[in-house]
């Protein structure tokens, strides 16, 4: 893989069990991972949905191999929040992941 594209520190985070200030367990997001990637906007739709404007925006995340990235993660970049929808590995070469994603608003 070309190095030279994973221009883009992206935050995998899982949700779990953490622990507050004052050291009480509570349920939230927690960092997983901060890789390197390449992001690619792929298309954007726009539509109304129960008297609602809807927008979706899809977007393809290609980081280093891995097995460890599951669709009940998201991916925080820039202040923007990516839901995961599947995680498609390059099993021939193992060489890149490519999350296929949808910005969450």
């Amino acid at each position: 893989m070309n190095a030279g594209r994973l221009n883009r520190r992206i935050t995998i985070q899982s949700f779990g069990t953490t622990q507050d200030a004052i050291g009480q367990e509570i349920q939230d997001w927690s960092t997983f991972a901060q890789p390197w990637a390449n992001i690619r906007f792929l298309n954007g739709v726009e539509s109304v949905k129960a008297d609602a404007e809807v927008s979706v925006s899809k977007v393809s995340i290609r980081i280093r191999y891995r097995q460890d990235i599951t669709e009940a993660m998201r991916i925080v970049y820039n202040g923007i929040t990516y839901q995961i929808k599947a995680v498609l590995p390059d099993e021939a070469k193992r060489d890149h992941v490519d999350l296929a994603c949808e910005v969450v608003k």
